[in-house]
């Protein structure tokens, strides 16, 4: 499951590099259609941003399974529940400790 996610995220960051590298040539030259174009351009970029993060989540998840830990909380070292794993595969915490820690930034949370 995680593996598969990893190479869709991998496509879907390479669409988005494409897209910023305007493979489909220069910006428009009406006023109106560049500002619809540069905002496109910034949405792409917050997306391939998310992408990389979610990635990123995805290869430690990786990286734990590997290592016989990716069943096991990062905080305390319970088990974390499989209907969460399934539900986020790329999870490092359990419920509660992810739960504590909702004041920390949303790039940990989702661990």
């Amino acid at each position: 499951m995680l593996d598969n996610l990893r190479l869709e995220l991998k496509a879907r960051i390479h669409h988005y590099e494409e897209h910023q590298h305007r493979s489909s040539g220069a910006l428009n030259k009406d006023l109106d259609d560049q500002a619809l174009e540069v905002q496109n351009d910034e949405v792409v970029a917050r997306l391939e941003e998310e992408a990389r993060l979610e990635l990123a989540q995805a290869e430690h998840a990786l990286a734990r399974i590997a290592a016989q830990v990716g069943d096991f909380c990062e905080e305390c070292g319970k088990p974390i529940a499989p209907d969460r794993l399934k539900a986020l595969p790329y999870t490092t915490r359990c419920k509660n400790c992810a739960t504590s820690n909702e004041g920390e930034s949303s790039s940990n949370k989702a661990f």
